[in-house]
């Protein structure tokens, strides 16, 4: 019983330190998310090492019943992983070309994979494999945001008056353009009188120039102010 505790106790913290870095970045799937597919998938390798123990039990009592049992130790946690790919996929987003989701659907079923590990009672590789998750997500992140294949992603403030109109024109030149938009971020600019205003991080292709993108953007009607975020 005590093992049993522990197990599930080391599966809720696991789940919880991935989930909190999702929650962080304003993931779709959070804090809980993560603590509950860990805790189910230790639930699921607890109930799967318990099968096996009770077999091998009767088996020792009656040997006649070797040839009648028979038990697979990782078909229940085949099936953990399987699933957990359907609750990931919930996490992805697609709009207009954008893709977002991914990492999160990935550190989902990392989650899983871990909450099978400590159910299984392998502590040394769930504790790895968890220190590497978290160090992927949050300093690779920054490493990420350092390297060249970043050279093409910018950030554009955009002010503007008729939120939906300039939305939609811009997304509509994005397309034709082949650009790709990573994130939106909305808010009310203190700076100038409360006006709404948007900061889109965009990826453009080699042959686009950024100064082309913010011309033309800037000839929208219901744009008040444009330009790029130099970080």
């Amino acid at each position: 019983m005590v093992d049993i505790f522990i197990r599930i106790s080391l599966a809720i913290v696991i789940g919880g330190i991935i989930g909190y870095e999702r929650q962080y970045t304003n993931s779709p799937a959070g804090f809980r998310t993560h603590i509950l597919v860990a805790l189910g998938a230790c639930i699921i390798s607890l109930i799967q090492v318990k099968m096996v123990n009770d077999t091998l039990v009767m088996i020792s009592s009656n040997e006649a019943l070797a040839n009648v049992y028979k038990i697979d130790m990782g078909r229940l946690g085949a099936q953990v992983v399987s699933g957990i790919g359907f609750l990931g996929a919930g996490t992805i987003i697609h709009t207009k070309g954008s893709i977002k989701g991914l990492t999160t659907a990935a550190s989902i079923w990392v989650v899983g994979c871990l909450g099978l590990a400590i159910g299984l009672g392998y502590y040394e590789i769930s504790f790895v494999g968890t220190v590497a998750s978290f160090i992927v997500l949050s300093l690779f992140k920054f490493i990420e945001e350092k390297l060249k294949w970043s050279k093409n992603e910018h950030k554009i403030y955009i002010g503007y008056l008729n939120k939906e109109q300039v939305m939609e024109a811009i997304q509509k030149y994005c397309i034709t353009k082949d650009i790709t938009v990573l994130n939106l971020e909305f808010y009310m600019d203190s700076d100038k009188e409360n006006r709404e205003a948007c900061l889109i991080t965009m990826r453009k292709s080699k042959a686009t120039d950024i100064n082309d993108i913010i011309l033309k953007c800037g000839l929208i009607s219901g744009i008040t102010s444009i330009y790029e975020v130099k970080e």
